[in-house]
């Protein structure tokens, strides 16, 4: 990948972020809108609007940080571990799923497993969606990686997110960080050249 293709990425990447979270703050930080709103202040709405268009941007840059660094990881992983690197990957995406619901129940206080359960359902149905979509776009060994990518290493990114007492910012940052990581994923073939031949 030449650097203008990279720049291409990164600043469509970062462009999306931002528009992505600025839209779903509509949903989730509605009150904050509201705000603003009764009485129409314009210099607060717009302080807003900057907030989170801020926020989507900080989302996408450690997204484009998370996805370079597993580029390099799945380099080096592929040469050093040869043919036991994709059982790990199968192994660390069943244990990232596992992580998300029980070890984050116990450190709850709440007594409910369910949310933490559709959290990792719903990660685990979206990230299987866009790994389905990589290999129909490129060949079938891109499932399991892309699969490794969209779990293991959102979550990774989304960790800080996870301990926000502030749902509303755990929802965007997911939604942005996911996003941002799926376009990559799906980008990333056509920028190298090495898309499926129609």
């Amino acid at each position: 990948m030449n650097s203008r293709k990279w720049v291409r990425m990164f600043m469509t990447t970062l462009a999306l972020g931002g528009t992505v979270v600025l839209i779903a703050s509509f949903f989730f930080r509605a009150d904050a809108y509201m705000e603003a709103l009764d009485p129409l202040q314009i210099g607060e709405l717009f302080g807003v609007l900057i907030f989170f268009l801020g926020y989507g941007l900080i989302f996408s840059v450690i997204s484009q940080m998370g996805f370079f660094a597993y580029l390099m990881i799945n380099q080096f992983a592929t040469g050093m571990f040869r043919g036991f690197w994709r059982p790990l990957q199968a192994f660390l995406i069943i244990f990232t799923l596992f992580d998300l619901v029980y070890f984050r129940y116990l450190a709850s206080d709440d007594g409910s497993i369910w949310g933490y359960l559709a959290t990792a359902a719903g990660l685990l149905v979206a990230s299987y969606l866009v790994a389905k979509r990589k290999v129909h776009e490129t060949n079938k060994t891109a499932f399991l990686p892309a699969m490794f990518f969209m779990t293991v290493i959102t979550t990774v990114e989304w960790l800080p997110g996870l301990y926000l007492d502030d749902s509303a910012y755990t929802w965007l940052m997911i939604i942005g960080l996911f996003v941002c990581n799926s376009y990559q994923l799906l980008l990333l073939h056509r920028l190298v050249g090495t898309a499926k031949e129609a």
